[in-house]
């Protein structure tokens, strides 16, 4: 049996186990661990688990509830840089961050080493193919399709029509968006590899690029997540996104 010491911490709902390692040579975590210590109950339960090696560099390895392996979270790699931070007892503020999807600058102001305000700079976001029936399609490190919402649809038909778009673009997450003015969106979320989710970083960079590039917002936009808001810049060098960032609990993790 394994003993893992864990944190785990949520950005505007979006929660996340996180294992702080020195630079593994073989890496202790796999799918079948990572569904296990994700599962909300017979395990820990998260949207996702982290790993985040702490050698020469940061980086982020990031696995999805069903074990999967995804790109990049921009709520995840928040919460890395302030789990990285109190584990280290670090007193810096900003943080560069190796991932699937290149390297992220993570800027932190934490008010206490348990809660505090992150932004993190996103990259260029890339326009794809477009999806009949979509808003758009956008890559953000990871691909989303971006739906106008309907307040007539229930939950399963949401995911009804989420499951027609990702099995076209081969998996993504799908962003309902209702646009309320040129400053303000609201989204529901459906991520791949974990379902309906409380807030989507980089589904919310992907909605407010996708709804600027339609004139329906303005360049810098406050994404309405059903866990809390996150606030958006479109810039065409590199978006960015910024939300808060809490810690919950010390977990230890026995896995048999």
């Amino acid at each position: 049996m394994t003993l893992r010491s864990l944190q785990k911490w949520h950005g505007a709902g979006n929660d996340f186990l996180i294992d702080v390692v020195d630079e593994p040579s073989i890496p202790w975590w796999n799918a079948p661990r990572a569904r296990a210590v994700c599962h909300r109950a017979f395990g820990v339960g998260a949207d996702g688990l982290l790993v985040a090696s702490i050698g020469e560099r940061v980086s982020m390895v990031l696995y999805n509830a069903d074990g999967s392996i995804a790109e990049m979270s921009g709520n995840g790699i928040r919460c890395l840089a302030a789990a990285v931070r109190r584990r280290t007892n670090g007193a810096w503020d900003d943080v560069l961050v190796e991932t699937d999807a290149g390297s992220r600058a993570v800027s932190l102001r934490m008010q206490s080493d348990d809660a505090g305000f992150a932004s993190v700079s996103m990259g260029v976001v890339a326009f794809l193919d477009p999806l009949e029936g979509a808003l758009g399609v956008a890559n953000v490190g990871n691909p989303h399709v971006v739906v106008l919402d309907d307040a007539t649809w229930t939950p399963a038909r949401c995911e009804q029509i989420a499951e027609g778009f990702t099995a076209k673009v081969g998996g993504a997450n799908v962003e309902f968006v209702t646009v309320i003015d040129e400053t303000r969106v609201r989204i529901r979320v459906i991520e791949r590899g974990v379902g309906w989710t409380l807030a989507c970083g980089t589904g919310s960079v992907a909605t407010a690029a996708i709804c600027h590039r339609e004139g329906l917002t303005n360049q810098e936009v406050t994404v309405e997540n059903p866990g809390g808001d996150l606030m958006v810049k479109i810039d065409p060098e590199s978006a960015s996104l910024a939300g808060p960032v809490q810690f919950v609990a010390d977990v230890e993790w026995l896995e048999a």
